[in-house]
């Protein structure tokens, strides 16, 4: 009666795995190949078209679940490009809200979840370059609407997230290492012997060969958000606070002349009292981030027997796309230059990535060891029909075994900058593509062009903001400083 009971108990519990590997297997990525179809769009510069996509993935589910944080993401970079800022922050806000849900309040399916079925069945709860970035482009969009003491508060965000972003993936690895050391199935898998084994690191190194060949920055600081800051703060004459942001920057990026003459330009404005001279900073989104993309191998697990159909594990890894961006050549009569490399979002994403992808092959271990234990117990039944549960076990094993690509897919590949003067006649020309930009520039002490470029086929689109006056002619009796910077055009 006992054994009855319990096969009766173990098939139940396998037909309703099965059922749920038939409902897994037309679909297989749903994720994957949604972001393909974005992608495809975003990459010919159909930006209308693929903001449309986005909105019509982004479910009303409360609260925040699937993949809505993505696709919000998408909406506030799609919304930007074409100039609508206000709407652009609203998409920015909800991904904030979701990213504090899931910070703050998700717990427990993880655990489940992964293990069971595979990571993409969690909601996609972004990365720390994401709220980095989040924050960022909330400021720029601020600086665009006039409300300079809302992007003061962004740039903090952005600045303080940096800083919190080390301590939260310190906790994050000791919360998967106590995972492994408390499952349930640690007794018939050795994770230590399965994760140090040679072959497997072999493969992985076949599967994905360069992983590490990368120049990381510090943990998870992204250089472009800090410059911005840093020439925030001077736009607003605010030189305190740019000094700091801007000796960080030109530490980070010793080959930068721009930076490095920016950090030297606002240390005399504290010493000597004398704002810098009127300018423009030109700067560059260029080509496209990273995507993920799946690798298999198959897992090489030290069970208490080996006779499973199927033990395999499927991986992420970080694929770039496109060349190198072409620096822009910048004129302003007298004097020209063309832009240098502030942040490569490449590094930026890697970084993060390579101090994840520990935690990633732990999940994916563990997820294939409860599996393969499971079809280990079937195949190991004599009763009737055990042995066809087993093999049917083996199928679910491998449709559930998919990696998660999720990933912001509308960053740049580089930020780059260049400072000029104010042009004499009012009008920036830019080289890019093998097109000539005419961008006509406001009347201000100081002005902050932003050019997105998708490809050298697609059009650029741009943004300018400008602060602060010009000194009026002399005869001017009512004429200001030529050190005053006017209030933001909006008031907070």
């Amino acid at each position: 009666m006992g054994k009855a009971w319990y096969w009766a108990r173990g098939r139940t519990r396998t037909v309703g795995l099965l059922v749920l590997a038939l409902a897994v297997l037309p679909g297989c990525n749903v994720p994957r190949s949604h972001l393909a179809t974005f992608n495809q769009s975003y990459e010919l510069g159909d930006v209308p078209g693929a903001q449309q996509y986005a909105e019509n993935r982004v479910k009303p589910e409360s609260p925040p679940a699937g993949d809505n944080l993505l696709w919000a993401l998408q909406l506030g970079v799609t919304k930007r490009m074409l100039g609508d800022f206000a709407q652009s922050n609203e998409w920015f806000d909800r991904a904030e809200e979701m990213m504090k849900h899931y910070d703050t309040g998700f717990k427990g399916l993880d655990v489940v979840g992964t293990t069971l079925v595979n990571e993409t069945v969690l909601p996609y709860r972004g990365a720390e370059y994401d709220g980095i970035m989040v924050n960022t482009y909330k400021a720029l969009n601020f600086m665009s609407l006039g409300q300079d003491d809302l992007a003061r508060v962004e740039f903090n965000r952005a600045l303080e997230r940096q800083m919190r972003a080390r301590e939260r993936f310190h906790a994050e690895i000791q919360k998967l290492q106590d995972k492994m050391a408390s499952d349930r199935n640690s007794g018939k898998v050795d994770y230590t012997q399965t994760m140090e084994n040679p072959d497997l690191q072999t493969r992985l190194d076949a599967q994905y060969p360069g992983r590490n060949d990368f120049q990381a920055y510090p943990d998870f600081v992204n250089p472009f958000s800090t410059y911005l800051a840093g020439v925030f703060f001077t736009m607003i004459a605010d030189p305190a606070k740019a000094v700091d942001l801007l000796k960080e920057s030109a530490g980070m990026l010793p080959d930068n002349r721009t930076v490095a003459q920016d950090f030297e330009r606002v240390r005399q404005w504290l010493d000597k009292g004398t704002a810098p001279e009127p300018a423009v900073w030109v700067i560059y989104e260029g080509g496209l981030g990273p995507i993920k993309e799946e690798f298999r191998i198959d897992l090489p697990l030290f069970l208490a027997t080996q006779k499973v159909y199927y033990a395999g594990i499927a991986l992420p890894k970080l694929s770039p796309r496109g060349p190198a961006v072409e620096p822009l050549e910048v004129d302003s009569s007298p004097t020209g230059t063309r832009t240098e490399l502030v942040a490569d979002m490449d590094r930026v994403v890697h970084t993060e990535f390579a101090k994840d992808f520990p935690g990633i092959l732990m999940r994916a271990v563990v997820s294939a060891a409860a599996k393969a234990v499971a079809q280990n117990a079937l195949l190991q039944q004599r009763e009737t029909g055990a042995k066809l549960m087993g093999a049917m076990m083996a199928v679910y094993s491998a449709a559930t075994t998919t990696a998660d690509v999720r990933i912001w897919t509308s960053l740049p590949k580089q930020f780059q900058v260049a400072r000029v003067p104010l042009p004499a006649d009012g009008k920036l020309r830019v080289r890019a593509g093998g097109q000539t930009l005419e961008i006509p520039i406001p009347g201000g002490r100081y002005v902050l062009v932003h050019i997105r470029m998708i490809s050298g086929a697609c059009q650029p689109v741009w943004q300018v903001i400008a602060r602060g006056e010009l000194a009026a002619p002399p005869a001017t009796p009512a004429a200001e400083p030529a050190d005053t910077v006017a209030s933001p055009s909006k008031d907070p």
